[in-house]
């Protein structure tokens, strides 16, 4: 991306502090890491396995 991350819109700080990316920012990022990320746009949830026919399921 290249340039500075503004808090509030690209990423916030939860209760215990952890830095957690928002869904605007990752949608700048144009690409989905596959880490189960809380706020990701992709659809991608961490521990799914796509079923026959392209359907998600969880293990």
């Amino acid at each position: 991306m290249g340039q500075h991350l503004k808090e509030g819109e690209d990423y916030y700080l939860n209760e215990q502090g952890v830095l957690v990316f928002t869904a605007s920012y990752h949608l700048k990022r144009g690409y989905c890491c596959q880490n189960g990320c809380r706020h990701c746009p992709y659809g991608f949830r961490k521990g799914a396995a796509k079923a026959p026919g392209g359907k998600e399921e969880k293990q």
